[in-house]
């Protein structure tokens, strides 16, 4: 359902309160209370049957009795009401709800069979939008709405805070007054039965007021439009979570408390990685970190470099930013020359830079300015202490006139209390971050890097490598129906190694013997030396039942190892299904790094992949990679590049560097594999052999959950992420006979679009995009190439077998795929040859089977062939009597599925 429904709720001009307690005390008499009080300028209705007034406010007896529909309503009523109130509020038109009431699935199975009965009622009529239940309410300083029961109303600013926990937003509200913090809107959700992270993530980055958004989250519910919201506004509007639940103890009480299930930390955090949202682990930085991230000024590294009045604090910060991983900026020869003749000797002019105690505004200012254009540093702290010749406010307006004119973020640390204050509020106003301790500076900082990290990768180009995924879908998927278990869920390893080659991922052929005899014969057949492996659906780590024999070099050895491998599963898994054992050619290790790959199935995230060291001492040390599918060449290459193991693959002390091009296509080769079979419940590779010259799974088993089979969900709903749709890729022939393939754009793709742009002239620059603007840039490529194929769709027009795009057309819908947006560019020496025609054809098909209602265009009137294109396909054009532009809509008939 649109976000954009959400009006209602978050600019309402009527608002009804609905309850059955006319006490002033009492749940409605706070809410009532705290709109009225905050000053909100619209109409307040209450409604409570058979009471005459509430704080001395009239009430009415029910909705339909109010003189007009209010927008928004607040229900305070008990649980057990709230089914049958939602009911009426529907049938009255009042489709905007907050549900305050609490008493739900938090408290077990019949608050659960509560929530269903709402949501069965809401259901009844289009576009009713419900906030809660269980939740405070909701708080927009900029309209005095303060429809909570929480008491103060907060001053107005920019930052959007949106939590789960309702007591954890009376606390941060109580918080925030003290400090003045101001927000563009504050949010309690609670159970999100109806209105989640991802609809307020949509609705907020949409809104003119919010410059940021904090959440504090205990679970997620639609992964999916999570993801999609979080990396459409990731970019423009930082987003910052904090995630409650971090360990299985802690997981298990945000369950109970929210009544919803809570997934693996480490998942939470990949995700937050790949939706490009800074992530901080301490609920008392998270307003210092909004308050940065809210400056739009974006470190290329983690090089700090650090000025000072005072040698202890900046030991203190350097303490602060090794210990979370940051980089103690190395200043050039040329900085460190500079600093020699502008500042006493007796300082320290390597960094930390060391300005001394008797500073004035002047040398402080000088050093920071000299630190700041060292081309190794960053971003600067400048950390400040009051001493005799201190004159912090005159240093904070230096400093201020510095960060104007610098592209490098600058942090202070104003240390001290009422004599830093001016200049604190003279930093603040100048967009220069603040902070009481060096420490939290440093914090700042790092998770500053970690959002611009984030970014870097969710919008990089990948590398274009010979990876040929050519794959037939419908050939693998009979091949993996093929390899089915007649019974139970693990596929054998014979059948999970055939599953992966049929991937074109590198196997060790296994082969099974039931049999001492079998086993020699195979041996003997594969040729010495030979591994044997325990066959067993029921056991999963062979090696901790004495299940693996290594480097078996005549028959004797075979045939001993075999009696030995069944006897250790006998005595030590007795009541295990035992198989025989596989026999494989000894793969040696020589040069190369034992990994683990694989992907499990999180309750929330869906399908996840893992890479990591592995080997028998995968648990042991527990280096690990999270992703999710699909892969593309950068975010493989970022996975591998975030082990602890990553400088053996890489070469180390002169150790040859592994076949890194292989492994990034096998991790890529995988995530598809992962992707095409929603019943895949777990998969391992374990271990995958990675050496200078091959990588080959040495080991490998696929778990599967048979319940999955012939269930009809959309297409990937198994996956956070909405894979690169080749099912749109065809062929297609010219008016002058030239054979070009249509398909969807591709992040690979970004030098071939700038390629076209540079072919095109400005007037058809700005005919596509009705201004004319730096596009030959990776930021702005980067928005028309990385593209959420879940809300997006380019189709370029290639010609076949050759690396040049001769046009594109594109579909942006709005996030429930009510209406899209529609535009074409076709490169100038192509015009007139009916490109135009075809993209505008095929996205209008795809638009319809998405579930688009309407199509919308715009072109102007000088614009003829664009114009006939539209009206030959059915669009109505309009315009306004003097207007430039024309607009153009069609409405579709469905055929999503």
């Amino acid at each position: 359902m649109s976000a954009k429904h959400l009006d209602r709720i978050f600019q309402p001009r009527r608002i009804a309160v609905i309850g059955t307690s006319p006490t002033a005390a009492g749940l409605m008499g706070t809410v009532l209370r705290n709109l009225i009080g905050a000053g909100f300028d619209g109409v307040v209705y209450p409604v409570v049957p058979g009471c005459e007034s509430v704080l001395g406010i009239p009430c009415f007896s029910g909705l339909e009795d109010l003189p007009k529909t209010p927008d928004l309503g607040l229900i305070c009523a008990p649980a057990a009401q709230v089914p049958e109130l939602v009911r009426d509020c529907g049938q009255a038109g009042l489709l905007g709800l907050i549900i305050i009431s609490s008493g739900f699935r938090e408290i077990g199975a019949e608050g659960q069979a509560l929530e269903e009965r709402i949501r069965a009622e809401a259901g009844r009529f289009d576009g009713m939008r419900i906030i809660g239940p269980n939740c405070l309410g909701v708080i927009v300083p900029r309209l005095r709405l303060n429809a909570t029961f929480a008491q103060g109303m907060p001053r107005a600013g920019h930052v959007a805070f949106v939590s789960q926990s309702g007591a954890l937003c009376g606390a941060v509200l109580d918080w925030a007054l003290a400090e003045g913090i101001g927000f563009s809107h504050f949010v309690s959700i609670g159970n999100c039965l109806d209105v989640d992270f991802g609809d307020l993530i949509d609705y907020l980055g949409e809104d003119e007021d919010t410059r940021s958004i904090i959440l504090y989250v205990e679970s997620i519910g639609r992964a999916r439009r999570f993801m999609s919201a979080a990396r459409a506004f990731a970019r423009t509007k930082p987003i910052l979570a904090f995630k409650a639940g971090r360990f299985p103890e802690s997981a298990a009480a945000a369950a109970s408390h929210t009544g919803a299930l809570a997934s693996e930390d480490a998942v939470y955090g990949a995700a937050f990685q790949r939706a490009g949202i800074a992530r901080v682990f301490d609920i008392g930085e998270i307003f210092d970190c909004a308050e940065l991230i809210g400056r739009h000024k974006m470190p290329t590294g983690a090089r700090l470099g650090i000025v000072t009045n005072a040698g202890g604090p900046g030991v203190i910060a350097t303490d602060a930013l090794l210990e979370s991983h940051g980089v103690l900026a190395q200043l050039s020869s040329e900085t460190r020359a500079e600093l020699d003749r502008s500042l006493p000797r007796f300082g320290t002019h390597d960094n930390p830079v060391d300005v001394l105690g008797d500073a004035r505004p002047r040398r402080f200012a000088k050093g920071v300015e000299l630190v700041l254009a060292d081309p190794g540093v960053d971003a600067v702290l400048a950390i400040l202490t009051p001493q005799g010749m201190t004159r912090p406010t005159t240093v904070a307006k230096r400093l201020a006139s510095l960060a104007e004119k610098s592209a490098k973020p600058i942090l202070a640390a104003w240390l001290g209390g009422e004599s830093m204050r001016e200049g604190i509020q003279v930093l603040n106003q100048a967009g220069v971050a603040t902070y009481r301790t060096p420490e939290q500076a440093v914090r700042a900082f790092m998770t500053l890097v970690g959002y611009a990290r984030n970014l870097e990768t969710l919008y990089e180009t990948p590398r274009d490598i010979p990876v040929e995924l050519e794959l037939d879908r419908r050939a693998l998927r009979e091949r993996f129906v093929e390899l089915l278990p007649e019974a139970g869920e693990i596929f054998s390893e014979t059948a999970s190694k055939a599953l992966l080659a049929a991937y074109g991922i590198p196997v060790a052929e296994a082969r099974e013997a039931g049999s001492g005899e079998q086993a020699v014969a195979l041996a003997e057949e594969i040729g010495y030396p030979v591994v044997l492996k325990l066959l067993s659906p029921e056991i999963t780590h062979k090696t901790d039942v004495g299940g693996v024999a290594l480097n078996l070099r005549d028959a004797a050895m075979v045939q001993s190892a075999y009696e030995e491998i069944v006897a250790n599963a006998r005595a030590r898994c007795p009541q295990a299904r035992l198989d025989g054992v596989t026999v494989q050619p000894m793969v040696t290790a020589d040069g190369g790094v034992e990994l683990i790959l694989g992907s499990k199935r999180d309750a929330v995230f869906g399908a996840v992949l893992l890479t990591g060291l592995g080997g028998t001492a995968a648990e042991l040390f527990g280096d690990r990679a999270l992703g999710f599918p699909p892969l593309n060449e950068r975010l493989a290459r970022r996975m591998l590049e975030s082990l602890r193991a990553w400088p053996l693959l890489a070469g180390y002390r002169g150790r040859p560097r592994v076949h890194l091009d292989r492994l990034i296509e096998i991790l890529i080769r995988l995530s598809y594999l992962v992707a095409d079979h929603p019943e895949i419940e777990a998969l391992d590779v374990n271990p995958l052999l990675a050496t200078p010259e091959e990588v080959v799974a040495l080991d490998a088993r696929v778990i599967i959950d048979r319940s999955r089979r012939g269930q009809k969900t959309r297409p990937y709903a198994h996956l956070a992420l909405r894979p690169y749709p080749d099912e749109l890729v065809a062929s297609a022939t010219l008016r002058d006979g030239t054979e070009i393939t249509l398909r969807p754009i591709k992040p690979e793709d970004e030098p071939l679009w700038l390629e076209l742009l540079a072919s095109c002239s400005q007037e058809s620059i700005y005919s596509r995009f009705r201004y004319f603007f730096h596009w030959s840039t990776h930021e702005t490529a980067s928005r028309y190439c990385f593209i959420d194929y879940d809300r997006e769709l380019a189709m370029v027009a290639e010609v076949e077998g050759a690396r040049k795009l001769l046009a594109v057309g594109r579909l942006v819908a709005d996030p429930d795929h009510e209406v899209a947006e529609y535009a074409v560019l076709v490169a100038d020496a192509w015009q007139g040859k009916g490109l135009g025609g075809m993209l505008t054809e095929s996205c209008a098909r795809i638009a319809a089977g998405w579930g688009v209602r309407r199509l919308v265009a715009e072109t102007t009137r000088d614009n003829p062939r664009m114009l006939a294109i539209l009206r030959q396909r059915g669009f109505e054009l309009s315009s306004d009597p003097g207007d430039s532009l024309i607009k153009d809509s069609k409405e579709l008939e469905s055929n999503s599925s």
